[in-house]
């Protein structure tokens, strides 16, 4: 009877195993999926704030700069149309930024590196935060998930770091070495309590939508992300896999190089 029962129970726990494990792999399929399609949600949006937009704000400058200059007689009118023509360019810049910030074009243009050297010389003007940037370019492209990847793992720990490090200064590096690719994110702020790393490399809901984005990202890529922190600030250290992956075309057959960057 006790053999009986026991056989039973046995094979109970492993068909919840197996149960589990199924909807574990099942529900790691639907987050990959929607971080793609999130992926593509910010390009689409990206574009048309740009080419959509963009251009009505534009073409609305121009009208106003024409009305500007038919009202050379109305002082008082003449400045209505100038405050417009100001707020019109203002409006501009802030769609640029925007778009740029959802999906940068030299993500797409010419790769991870450029597009992460512009991202970080904007950051440090928005947030005020000294970055210094050790960003060395592969050879050949990077497959465009690996550098999508590795790009929303820069923009959140950006983020992260301004929101709570409290740091002045941080550092980023990133490099090709042997059959992976390596990215370095460190601040040196006031770092991260014992409890909340726990609960980082735990597996809670608590460790956040942004990181439990990250680790889904580079988990789909056969990577890792890496958490280190002490009360001389924290590092996040993702590590990508290539030696599987097929790399783009040579950069120098493409005729490309990093274009001055975007203010």
């Amino acid at each position: 009877m006790w053999i009986t029962k026991h056989f039973r129970l046995s094979r109970a726990y492993s068909e919840l195993e197996n149960l589990t494990a199924e909807r574990t792999a099942e529900l790691q399929k639907l987050t990959h999926r929607l971080l793609r399609v999130q992926d593509e949600e910010k390009r689409k949006l990206a574009r048309n704030l740009h080419d959509s937009t963009g251009q009505t704000l534009a073409a609305l400058k121009i009208s106003a700069s024409l009305l500007q200059a038919s009202c050379q007689q109305l002082p008082e009118a003449r400045a209505i149309v100038s405050e417009v023509v100001q707020l019109a360019d203002q409006a501009i810049e802030e769609i640029r930024t925007m778009s740029y910030l959802l999906h940068p074009p030299l993500l797409d243009e010419v790769g991870f590196a450029c597009a992460a050297e512009w991202y970080i010389e904007g950051f440090a003007k928005r947030s005020g935060i000294n970055v210094r940037a050790d960003i060395k370019s592969p050879r050949t492209r990077l497959p465009r998930d690996v550098e999508i990847a590795l790009f929303r793992v820069l923009q959140e720990s950006l983020t992260n770091i301004h929101r709570h490090s409290g740091a002045a200064d941080a550092s980023i590096h990133f490099l090709h070495e042997g059959d992976a690719v390596i990215l370095e994110i460190r601040d040196f702020g006031k770092g991260i309590t014992e409890e909340r790393l726990r609960l980082i490399h735990g597996v809670s809901a608590e460790t956040g939508v942004g990181l439990a984005g990250m680790r889904e990202r580079l988990h789909e890529l056969n990577g890792r992300l890496e958490i280190e922190s002490n009360a001389r600030g924290t590092s996040m250290r993702a590590t990508v896999p290539l030696a599987l992956r097929t790399l783009s075309v040579p950069m120098e057959t493409r005729g490309v190089v990093c274009a001055p960057l975007c203010a």
